[in-house]
């Protein structure tokens, strides 16, 4: 049978579940340009930040001398770019390519914690501006102002202000899928 949705006619094999008619999203329609970025560009793109970010990680965890207060900050943005080339992209590939078919929990989740990669991944950045900012225009203060035990109180700071802020909507949405 054809159902009618926003007076358009979508035959049930056009819809991701035919099985759940009123609740089925639309199968993705991408045109061939499309469908290859995201299944060559897309995938190379997270490969390459994916490992291009844990080379980062693993220079400035591993050699000591290179814990400097800037450093942990690039260390931090590092790590925030890792979990989007690990986790966002392929998910957004996903998204985009075929039938969101991981359930709506795992869509709320995937959401939240990309959306919380992002911010904290900007501001991270606002940090740097900030410290490069500092070390610019004051440089006989910098090392009395920016120290590392700051550098790491803010980088916990501005994750822990993006997880409380986004876990509301989240709690609410579990409340009443529960």
């Amino acid at each position: 049978p054809d159902l009618r949705i926003n007076s358009l006619q979508i035959l049930p094999s056009e819809l991701c579940f035919p099985q759940l008619f009123n609740t089925s999203c639309k199968k993705p329609t991408t045109p061939l340009s499309q469908v290859l970025l995201f299944h060559i560009l897309m995938p190379s793109m997270s490969l390459l930040t994916v490992t291009l970010n844990l080379l980062v990680i693993i220079a400035v965890s591993h050699f000591r001398q290179l814990h400097t207060p800037t450093n942990i900050l690039l260390l931090s943005l590092a790590a925030a770019d890792f979990l989007i080339g690990l986790l966002f992209m392929p998910g957004e590939i996903l998204r985009n390519t075929v039938c969101w078919f991981l359930g709506q929990l795992t869509c709320s989740l995937y959401n939240y914690i990309s959306f919380v990669v992002t911010s904290a991944s900007v501001g991270d950045m606002v940090l740097i501006s900030v410290d490069r900012y500092v070390a610019i225009c004051d440089p006989l203060h910098y090392p009395t102002r920016i120290t590392e035990r700051r550098v790491k109180l803010c980088v916990c700071l501005i994750l822990f202000i993006f997880c409380y802020k986004n876990c509301i909507p989240l709690s609410i949405y579990l409340f009443e899928f529960l």
